[in-house]
């Protein structure tokens, strides 16, 4: 029998959390990007239970777009996600979805998403998934392991919506743990947590300061020029969406820091649309910075 487990009290123990995935939904999917020589090349690819990608799609030429999928629609209690992207040396990547990851309602029993990624030196890695939705009495564990090699390009983001904000659903009870850990050339140099307890008023109104959606974008050191564009850059699109709002108040608030040679910048807002169009313009400009050319959004965005 599973042991139901307290969405706020409770911090549950990785056991509690693999009985409460044994009988759920397991997804896995791992792919391993190789550099061809005119292309990056899908050249591995395992996947079990209803999580798979799409077949590879070159807008840009040499630089290999996949979209992950995942036809259930949403996470239910007892589910388990486990996604590993391996890039090696001098190959082009960039991995997103069709659209956001909803986590549903799920009577105190936990699911589970795994990631895993590495990026070989001479490597990039673009991983752009589109948000998180955590519905109420939703209770998930979230983590995220990235592996760079010296040498290695990576921009990634986490998006998180806590409730429906649309709908004026908050997300008054569950639970959700985590953390992603960012390590470079076999060094750990970065853990981001995550607990957060549906309700919580202190974490509400101070942490999140009552905003209902949080992001994170991580970029692989870039040097102290382009940690000092993004700045300017975060200044100009703050400004841009505070001035577009109606409520009489900021709409976003974002900031960039340096940690052990990577950019993080951390946002807070409203919508969704406004922090993905904040990271998509740091997104283009870091690849502009690592190749001279700016890129298109993923078609995939607009549907």
């Amino acid at each position: 029998m599973t042991e139901y487990l307290s969405p706020v009290a409770t911090n549950p123990t990785a056991s509690q959390i693999a009985q409460h995935t044994h009988h759920g939904w397991q997804a896995e999917l791992s792919l391993s990007y190789r550099d061809r020589g005119d292309k990056t090349v899908l050249k591995h690819r395992e996947q079990k239970g209803p999580l798979t990608v799409q077949q590879a799609l070159y807008p840009e030429g040499e630089v290999c777009h996949s979209y992950l999928l995942h036809p259930p629609g949403g996470v239910a209690g007892g589910d388990t996600l486990d996604i590993r992207v391996d890039v090696g040396a001098g190959a082009k990547v960039l991995v997103t979805t069709p659209g956001a990851t909803k986590f549903y309602r799920s009577e105190r029993r936990f699911a589970k998403q795994a990631q895993h990624l590495s990026v070989a030196e001479g490597g990039r890695l673009e991983w752009l998934p589109q948000e998180n939705i955590f519905f109420p009495e939703a209770h998930a564990q979230l983590n995220t392991v990235v592996h760079l090699e010296k040498g290695a390009q990576f921009v990634g983001w986490e998006l998180h919506c806590f409730g429906r904000p649309a709908l004026k659903e908050c997300f008054d009870s569950g639970k959700l743990i985590g953390k992603t850990e960012v390590y470079v050339d076999g060094r750990r140099v970065l853990t981001e947590g995550l607990n957060m307890s549906g309700g919580d008023k202190v974490l509400i109104n101070i942490g999140m300061q009552r905003f209902p959606m949080m992001g994170t974008l991580y970029l692989s050191e870039m040097g102290q020029d382009f940690y000092q564009l993004v700045q300017a850059l975060l200044l100009d699109i703050q400004s841009e969406i505070n001035i577009q709002s109606e409520l009489g108040s900021k709409k976003l608030i974002v900031a960039a820091t340096q940690v052990e040679g990577l950019i993080v910048v951390r946002a807070l807002g409203y919508w969704s649309e406004d922090i993905l169009h904040c990271f998509t313009q740091i997104w283009q400009q870091a690849r502009s910075q690592m190749t001279g050319i700016a890129p298109h959004p993923p078609r995939i965005w607009a549907t």
